[in-house]
């Protein structure tokens, strides 16, 4: 057991030290694209360059290296359909240990593939339920059965201490003599943030931290409203790596003292466009969630972020190529580049023709479908338009009023665009 003697930082640098043993430090890298566009100075800890390409491999590996140091032979048991799951893959080879995964029937083949790959022989996958709280109930009734021990994905004292260890090597990476002003943290369970935030204690003011959380999935940010655990009855689940429905209970009570206003609320079809942008002009592969500390850049205060010493934690980088469409998609909307009308187009030799030549140089047909093709007198037209400028919209829509066609942008309409985007 952690020794309650020691304070969470010595706790902390000797399980970084064990972990050193198994893991190499992930760089970090001063970035000067995003200095320069934020005119501030960037560093990113980049976690994405872990053997599992997140954080989740530090907290798995400090778990199972405190059961061998006790002498725990006990069979480990885990429920994910992601990251945790393959850094507890990874521990489970490295150290030996039969671990059974419990991963929703609804993963990705991609992910069970990786998981598999990354545990061998040492893993049994099991597919259980449509959803992950169907398979977490199913992975915790297995542990009862089999008297096995389950690796929880954040809410342990040993995952927050293996997480604290991306602390210990910040410290150790960042320029000597120069303070960080910004520590700037992704936030879903809570393992990584109350790690570092208890790692730096003292050391950095509580205004210095900046938590991000995805606006579909606010756990944090409502349980700081409310001053307590608030469980999520609706949320989106599009950045999966830090879309929980209720915050871990140990993670909060290291976590509940900070205030909601330093919570970034980070909108999703923003996310995608900082996954574009990311991809586009630094070529670094981004999961979702790995993105979240670098598009929070974009939605600080100006006086925040000016000038200022500033580390993005960059989660992880397990991104399925799959979803690069709906990433590109969402990227565009938020950008104002791309847009979905529903036109009445008059059913008439030429009126096609008269639409076309409303377009400007810039605009770009991505869809066109009829979406009525009996009617008489008109005809309705789902139409979808890519742009080089959000401007070129209101020159188009103008023209259209002009011309009197009757048209709906159903760019954010989410009911209408789900039925015949």
């Amino acid at each position: 057991m952690i020794q309650s003697s020691k304070s969470f930082r010595q706790m902390a640098d000797e399980t970084h030290r064990q972990l050193l043993k198994f893991i190499v430090a992930t760089p970090l890298q001063f970035n000067r694209y995003l200095s320069d566009l934020h005119n501030a100075n960037i560093w990113l800890k980049r976690e994405d360059l872990s053997p599992v390409r997140s954080y989740k491999l530090r907290g798995a590996y400090a778990f199972f290296n405190e059961a061998v140091a006790v002498g725990d032979n006990a069979e480990f048991v885990c429920a994910s359909a992601g990251n945790h799951a393959q850094g507890f893959a990874h521990a489970c080879r490295h150290f030996g240990k039969n671990g059974w995964i419990f991963m929703p029937v609804t993963t990705p083949a991609q992910k069970i593939e990786k998981t598999r790959s990354f545990g061998g022989e040492q893993v049994d996958i099991r597919l259980i339920g449509d959803t992950f709280d169907e398979c977490n109930r199913e992975a915790l009734k297995f542990c009862r059965q089999r008297d096995a021990m389950f690796v929880p994905p954040f809410d342990h004292p040993q995952i927050i201490l293996g997480q604290a260890s991306v602390a210990a090597e910040i410290i150790a990476q960042f320029p000597e003599g120069v303070n960080i002003d910004r520590l700037v943290l992704p936030i879903g369970g809570g393992g990584l943030a109350a790690g570092l935030a208890a790692y730096f204690g003292k050391q950095m003011p509580d205004e210095a931290f900046v938590f991000v959380e995805p606006d579909g999935a606010p756990s944090f940010h409502s349980s700081l409203e409310k001053g307590e655990r608030v469980v999520l009855t609706d949320m989106d689940s599009f950045v999966d790596g830090a879309a929980v429905g209720q915050i871990g209970e140990q993670t909060f009570s290291r976590l509940k003292h900070f205030s909601a206003d330093q919570v970034v609320l980070a909108p999703t079809n923003g996310v995608c466009e900082t996954m574009i942008e990311m991809l586009n002009i630094e070529g670094v592969v981004l999961e979702p969630a790995g993105a979240l500390s670098i598009d929070a850049l974009k939605r600080l205060p100006s006086q925040k972020v000016k000038g200022a010493n500033i580390v993005c934690v960059v989660s992880g980088g397990n991104f399925d190529f799959e979803r690069l469409p709906e990433v590109k998609e969402r990227a565009l909307k938020f950008a104002g580049l791309k847009k979905y009308f529903i036109l009445q187009m008059p059913q008439r030799p030429g009126a096609l023709k008269d639409f076309l030549l409303m377009l400007g140089p810039d605009d770009d047909i991505a869809r066109f479908e009829y979406l009525k093709k009996s009617a008489r007198n008109f005809g309705s037209v789902l139409i979808g338009i890519e742009t080089g400028a959000p401007e070129n919209f209101e020159e188009l829509t103008l023209k259209l009023d002009e011309a009197g066609l009757r048209y709906q942008d159903i760019t954010e309409n989410e009911i209408v665009a789900n039925l015949v985007i």
